[in-house]
């Protein structure tokens, strides 16, 4: 059915449970799982500016959310492959909506997890990353509540 699966995560506790329904379907289906995890740095620098001062260039910044991505990515792939499923890991810059769709196109992916975070309230009328991904993927999609 589904051999090639595409979740996204930031770290967050909701994004976490969307990965989690993710690896669990990818291990009883025996399909390889893509974690994708897009940095922002406008968003990445704003936390870094309220938990460990401001960083004093771009660079800094950039390497930052570069860190951020890569430890978010390392703790996926470290529990997915916990439960015998193969991960490739993608961290990209970006618009979430946009580069899981963009991946999943890459990657011939059957399926794209995402949580439904976003789909109430103004930001389902603003758009959400559910809601993009629901509009443009390539393939099916699966939206896993999380809110």
């Amino acid at each position: 059915m589904y051999k090639s699966i595409v979740v996204g995560t930031d770290g967050s506790a909701t994004a976490s449970v969307a990965v989690t329904a993710a690896t669990e379907l990818a291990r009883s289906l025996d399909a390889h799982l893509h974690v994708v995890c897009v940095y922002d740095n406008a968003h990445i620098s704003t936390a870094i500016a309220s938990t460990a001062g401001v960083p004093s260039s771009i660079a800094e910044i950039d390497q930052a959310a570069r860190d951020h991505t890569d430890s978010v990515l390392r703790q996926a792939r470290e529990r997915a492959a916990a439960d015998g499923v193969e991960v490739t890991t993608h961290p990209c810059a970006g618009s979430p909506g946009e580069v899981l769709v963009t991946v999943a196109l890459g990657e011939g992916a059957d399926l794209i997890v995402v949580g439904n975070r976003g789909m109430k309230g103004v930001r389902r009328l603003l758009g959400s990353v559910p809601n993009h991904v629901a509009h443009h993927a390539p393939c099916a999609v699966m939206i896993v509540p999380t809110t």
